[in-house]
């Protein structure tokens, strides 16, 4: 086997974290706009520069040509280079450094000039726009080279032009402007450049703190991966904002909260209505496993708050396994029925025995008949005044239930409940949540009992339930529609605190309601009044015409 390491290959292109290319591209920028910038500074820098230096020459040949003596001299003296027109011209061109400084008659006949054998010749560029009484500024080529011209007429006392003055400035001082402001230029542009690499610097290490130091890659697939588990996974996540607004709902937390995507961006108050489950994701209820009523669904959520100031809460639907609880427990208390039943029906075949073997058979008939016939009575007095089958079983396994807790359920004298309810289900949810906290309460308590009264008027039920306990409080009473609050301790396998609420909530979705006061001599009464918990009554059949009989008929 070679021992010789792999060669590791260099890779070119651009660098994968995201503070490293959020940096480049921030100093690529920052360049460009430097490089633009002089660019565009340096464009009509030369332009400005030569403008200048006409402007300067028209300047010196506007001042030149205000000299009286110089009109008088041109008229009175010869074009010499020793002349006064000449010394007059080389003051100036000195004073001001122009490159030349040159008086010109009306024929265009040089009268100085920098160089002293030009004078007397004619000038080697067109003056006539001077002559005939034009100002000119122009960049052009003579004699002496490329040089910034300025030309004026020259005016007698009486304004008669008797000649020109043309002042030139050397082409390659207006160049050397140029390049001597360029290092300065190139300095500006350097230290903008720093001062924006060292911002690049700072921002791209706030990028780097704020994405952990991640590639773009990772970033893109942790994004894809959240998006996957958010929607896969069966617990409800609604995340939060640092305003306290909605900003990311999975789909089970639309489906278990009964909202769409058009909470996005608003509050739990306006999203979900007030209520606990918008004081839970708001923060406004602290605590771990929170339960909460949304519609018929029982939650428990958990909300944890996160670096930026929002908070993310999580939602699981209990509703399946809070109706397991609930029938777990009617299965024990029917189990623990059937148990004690079993040791009563013993007794009970024991006595039927002896009675046998007595030969007292009239009592043995009679003893078997008050036993079939107390159980019978219940439930026929239960169907009769009940017509729904689901509701009139639950009545009836309570009543047993309900017998061996020691509790007499009675079902009141005035209920009356046909069969046409609209919603069965919810109705039992509700009669049996009432009647198992009511046997809770009444159990252990001298003369035990617990009443049920059903009343249907129109299509609207109304239901009581009272019992023999010790009643709720007044200040209490609004409390026990809280979810999760509760005086008794929970069992094993589900939560307090669920009853009520679901009760009061089931009733409100029919426009209806639930409230706890206190039973006539003691004891709690809860009213539950539910306006459209049954359809509307078929129409009665419409009479048929009695029919006549002829007397021929009637004989037959």
């Amino acid at each position: 086997m070679s021992t010789t390491p792999p060669v590791r290959r260099l890779r070119l292109g651009l660098p994968r974290r995201v503070f490293s290319q959020v940096l480049l591209m921030q100093l690529a920028i920052a360049a460009g706009v430097a490089v633009l910038a002089t660019g565009l500074f340096l464009a009509p820098l030369g332009d400005q520069l030569d403008d200048q230096a006409m402007r300067r020459a028209l300047a010196i040949a506007q001042t030149t040509a205000q000299q009286p003596q110089v009109v008088r001299d041109l008229r009175t003296t010869r074009p010499t280079p020793d002349g006064p027109v000449q010394r007059a011209a080389e003051r100036v061109r000195e004073a001001t450094k122009a490159e030349y400084v040159v008086v010109m008659d009306r024929e265009g006949v040089r009268w100085s000039h920098t160089d002293p054998r030009r004078i007397g010749q004619v000038v080697s560029t067109d003056p006539g726009q001077a002559l005939s009484g034009r100002e000119v500024m122009e960049i052009d080529d003579g004699t002496l080279g490329r040089s910034a011209r300025g030309k004026v007429p020259l005016r007698d006392g009486d304004g008669e032009i008797v000649g020109a003055v043309s002042v030139g400035i050397a082409y390659d001082s207006v160049r050397a402007r140029l390049i001597h402001a360029i290092p300065g230029l190139f300095a500006y542009a350097g230290g903008a450049l720093a001062v924006g690499a060292l911002a690049s610097w700072i921002i791209s290490r706030r990028v780097q703190r704020q994405t952990r130091d991640l590639a773009f890659s990772d970033i893109a697939g942790l994004l894809a991966e959240r998006e996957a588990m958010l929607h896969g996974i069966r617990e409800g996540v609604v995340a939060l904002d640092r305003g306290g607004r909605v900003r990311l709902l999975n789909d089970e937390a639309q489906r278990l909260l009964g909202i769409g995507g058009e909470a996005v961006g608003r509050s739990p108050d306006e999203a979900l209505g007030a209520g606990r489950t918008a004081d839970v994701l708001a923060g406004r209820v602290t605590g771990t496993d929170l339960l909460t009523v949304r519609g018929r669904r029982v939650l428990v959520a958990n909300r944890m708050p996160t670096d930026d100031g929002g908070a993310v809460a999580t939602l699981r639907d209990r509703t399946e396994l809070e109706q397991l609880g609930r029938e777990l427990d009617s299965t024990r208390g029917l189990i623990d029925a059937l148990r004690a039943q079993d040791h009563e029906h013993a007794n009970r075949m024991h006595t039927l025995l002896g009675l046998l073997e007595l030969e007292m058979y009239d009592d043995a008939v009679e003893f078997v008949g008050e036993v079939v016939g107390d159980h019978r009575v219940t439930a026929e007095q239960i169907t009769e005044r009940i017509q729904d089958p689901l509701l009139a079983a639950l009545l009836v396994g309570k009543a047993t239930v309900a017998a061996e807790r020691g509790v007499a359920l009675w079902v009141s004298d005035r209920t009356r409940l046909p069969d046409r309810l609209v919603d069965p289900r919810g109705l039992v949810t509700i009669v049996g949540n009432l009647v198992d906290n009511a046997l809770d309460a009444a159990a252990g308590t001298p003369h035990a009992r617990v009443e049920v009264e059903l009343r249907a008027e129109g299509r609207a039920a109304t239901l009581t339930v009272r019992d023999t306990g010790p009643g709720i409080p007044v200040d209490h009473r609004e409390l026990v529609f809280t979810e999760g609050w509760s005086t008794k301790e929970p069992p094993a396998h589900r939560e307090r605190g669920i009853g009520l609420p679901l009760v009061r909530r089931l009733a409100e979705r029919q426009g209806g309601g639930a409230t706890v006061g206190e039973a006539y001599g003691g004891g709690a009464e809860v009213v539950v009044v539910l306006p459209e918990a049954l359809t509307e009554p078929a129409p009665e059949p419409a009479l048929t015409a009695p029919v006549t009989t002829t007397a021929e008929e009637e004989s037959r």
